[in-house]
């Protein structure tokens, strides 16, 4: 009876080992992921225009969200 108690603690022993492996291998691609971001924004900043390229997305960015919520109050209203 031992050692299948035995046995069974060794396996999930492994299975939490495996675990740990997966979420420290998501926490470095995390990482990773987020210096990639950071070095890409950091890089498109330095092209030209880019100033004027924010100001067109946040036009378009007001402009959906007005349709939005023009949508939302038609929704509401025929309800």
């Amino acid at each position: 009876m031992k050692s299948q108690k035995s046995s069974r603690v060794d396996l999930l022993e492994k299975k939490i080992q495996a675990l740990i492996g997966v979420v420290q291998q998501l926490l470095d691609e995390n990482a990773y992921l987020k210096d990639l971001a950071v070095g890409t924004l950091e890089t498109i900043k330095q092209m030209p225009d880019y100033e004027e390229a924010i100001e067109k997305l946040k036009k378009q960015v007001t402009k959906e969200s007005s349709k939005t919520e023009k949508t939302e109050s038609l929704e509401t209203i025929s309800n």
